[in-house]
């Protein structure tokens, strides 16, 4: 029975890991965009930028299964809906711009 315990909370372990890792990509990712968007790398008109602030906003709403925090997640949450919306308005004016 010890022996499973312990496996278990191996278990655990691992998963926090993970979660705590993926909020460190996140991170990781929030700052590859900015930095890119700052030194004229990317632009805010390319879904590349939006597509990074989704990915990241995601890896940190990951963490916060661990380690809740509700300001966290409610600005996680408006990153995802917001760079939805840019990069769904971007994509209308692709297609609208190849129309005309």
């Amino acid at each position: 029975m010890v022996g499973q315990m312990s496996m278990i909370d191996a278990g655990i372990l691992d998963i926090v890991a993970v979660c705590r890792g993926m909020g460190l990509l996140g991170f990781a990712l929030y700052v590859l965009g900015f930095l890119l968007l700052s030194t004229g790398h990317i632009t805010s008109e390319t879904h590349l930028y939006f597509a990074l602030n989704l990915l990241a906003a995601l890896c940190v709403i990951a963490s916060l299964a661990v380690d809740f925090n509700l300001s966290s997640a409610l600005i996680q949450g408006f990153y995802v809906l917001i760079s939805l919306i840019a990069m769904a308005e971007r994509a209308r004016r692709g297609r609208a711009a190849l129309t005309v």
